[in-house]
């Protein structure tokens, strides 16, 4: 009878090394909550880590090219005589000079041709007779390269900065205006025709519904317009311009200044991944009802 009263007890786990009960197994093999950590930990390292491996193992490769002359200087300058260049510059003012007015420029095209862009596709998208009466003229002039009105802009203005202003409005108007043109016609229908049941007139329509509905598209086409207003603007202050990103390139080809040539690149470089990071930042801010640019949860 002892015995069977003994074996009937439910067994007491018997304690680990760290004297808690099972405190060897969960050492031995972890525990899931500890495993999920681990990944959330390593998952959050490649998304912070993981877009800067290209552009470092480029600069590495570039660095030991040109370190053991397989890339002359005349060809490629090493990335530190690069940096010396832009040191000089800056320590003289005239990088600061030439970056704040090409950044002048890209804002006062880029303000005047998204604006210019959202408010004729919000009215081809929107109203039928509108896009009968403007938009069959505005797909003609823009299979027109707008590259190929520099030396037309130039006649008209001179050098000075209207030219430059304008063909950057032009780069950027067009991206804008397709985009939202293709936005406001991708809303669902049923949407509209609800909201007017609900009695909205057709701004609250627009606002409240049309709006959010293409703003995916729209940013896309900012995203898009702020490359070509880039590319742009290093034509136009190439060809006619005494100041800027574009002159200094120019002027570096002039004086046989591969090191300042490669720096003006980076610069432009720069400018497009920080113009895309502010856009992202946009979509993030301005979508975060739409799924797909919700945080993603850690898993």
């Amino acid at each position: 009878m002892p015995e069977q009263l003994l074996l009937a007890k439910d067994p007491q786990p018997h304690p680990g090394p760290s004297g808690r009960p099972g405190a060897g197994k969960d050492r031995g093999t972890g525990s899931p909550s500890a495993a999920r950590n681990r990944r959330v930990l390593l998952l959050r390292a490649a998304r912070t880590a993981g877009p800067w491996v290209v552009p470092v193992l480029v600069l590495v490769v570039w660095q030991w090219t040109a370190a053991v002359g397989i890339l002359p200087p005349s060809i490629l300058p090493a990335p530190e005589a690069v940096w010396r260049a832009g040191a000089d510059l800056a320590a003289t003012g005239e990088l600061q000079f030439h970056i704040l007015t090409s950044l002048r420029r890209i804002l006062q095209g880029f303000a005047l041709g998204a604006a210019t862009g959202l408010i004729l596709g919000f009215l081809v998208g929107m109203s039928k007779m509108t896009e009968i009466l403007l938009d069959r003229s505005l797909q003609m002039v823009r299979t027109i390269p707008h590259l190929a009105l520099v030396p037309l802009m130039i006649a008209w203005f001179g050098i000075g900065e209207e030219p430059k202003i304008l063909l950057v409005a032009l780069g950027t108007f067009f991206p804008i205006y397709l985009n939202t043109v293709t936005g406001i016609r991708g809303v669902d229908p049923k949407l509209l025709q609800l909201g007017r049941s609900y009695g909205l007139g057709r701004w609250r329509l627009v606002r409240d519904i049309a709006v959010p509905g293409a703003m995916p598209t729209i940013l896309s086409g900012i995203r898009y317009s702020l490359g070509v207003a880039w590319m742009t603007l290093v034509i136009a202050e190439t060809i006619s311009a005494s100041d800027g990103i574009g002159y200094l390139a120019q002027n570096a080809r002039e004086l046989l200044r591969t090191d300042q040539i490669v720096l003006a690149i980076v610069l432009y470089a720069l400018a497009g991944l920080l113009a895309d990071l502010l856009t992202r930042l946009i979509e993030r801010r301005v979508l975060r009802w739409h799924p797909n640019y919700r945080p993603r949860a850690n898993q």
